[in-house]
């Protein structure tokens, strides 16, 4: 079991059985997953990602400057952030949305001082906008703020549960990783996160887990031990 963990949650993980957007069912499913987790004593603070609204390496392919399109989909995750603060609120459980991108109107900048702070009083942070720069993957992020705030692991939150050779959903003969190390995930170029969330995850020494986040108490389990993922270690 961690003492404080991030959360790394793809926006696409809040579509459901929707083609974008936010599915209601999901999120509250994925909240109800986020509390009991915290119930379990531990420290929770997630990553969310923006891709159901708004990707930039996307809107770069469609002609718009890389940097505007990855500001783009920073403003994508704070959307998704307070979606997930209001349902983990609707939980009973308290939460704060900070963003890297300031916009104080909407929620709270994100600093590290003021995350620590409300993850000492059990509150789980949503942290919204990656790293505040583009040519950053939320990934990235993820590690980022695990090594900042001192996690003991990033939980990468997936549509499947862990590494596998190939695409499993192209490849019938893709077979899952249950351990691998920061290099060998790089050394294979496995496309699960990007080369630069591996590298600082290994200059960190952070553990990553990989599972789905499918199923109810997906979250519970993984930090649990229980149900099937990937570790990934120094």
């Amino acid at each position: 079991m961690y003492r404080r963990v991030v959360i790394k949650l793809s926006g696409e993980a809040l579509t459901g059985p929707d083609p974008f957007g936010l599915n209601a069912p999901t999120v509250a499913r994925i909240a109800a997953d986020l509390v009991g987790a915290v119930n379990l004593g531990v420290e929770i603070a997630v990553v969310v990602g923006g891709g159901n609204f708004f990707r930039g390496m996307q809107g770069a392919d469609k002609g718009i400057e890389r940097a505007r399109a990855d500001s783009i989909g920073m403003l994508a995750t704070v959307m998704n952030a307070l979606a997930i603060e209001a349902a983990i609120e609707a939980e009973g459980h308290a939460a704060r949305a900070l963003s890297a991108v300031p916009m104080p109107s909407v929620c709270q900048p994100y600093s590290r001082q003021a995350t620590l702070h409300h993850l000492a009083k059990n509150r789980i942070c949503v942290l919204a906008g990656g790293t505040g720069n583009p040519f950053f993957t939320t990934d990235t992020g993820a590690v980022l703020r695990a090594a900042e705030l001192a996690g003991d692991a990033v939980m990468k939150a997936t549509q499947v549960d862990g590494i596998y050779t190939a695409d499993p959903k192209l490849d019938a003969n893709a077979t899952r990783y249950d351990h691998l190390t920061h290099g060998e995930a790089i050394a294979r170029n496995l496309a699960v996160m990007d080369t630069a969330a591996f590298a600082l995850a290994r200059e960190n020494h952070m553990p990553i887990v990989v599972f789905s986040i499918a199923e109810a108490g997906a979250i519970t389990a993984a930090l649990s031990g229980r149900g099937v993922f990937t570790l990934v270690t120094p």
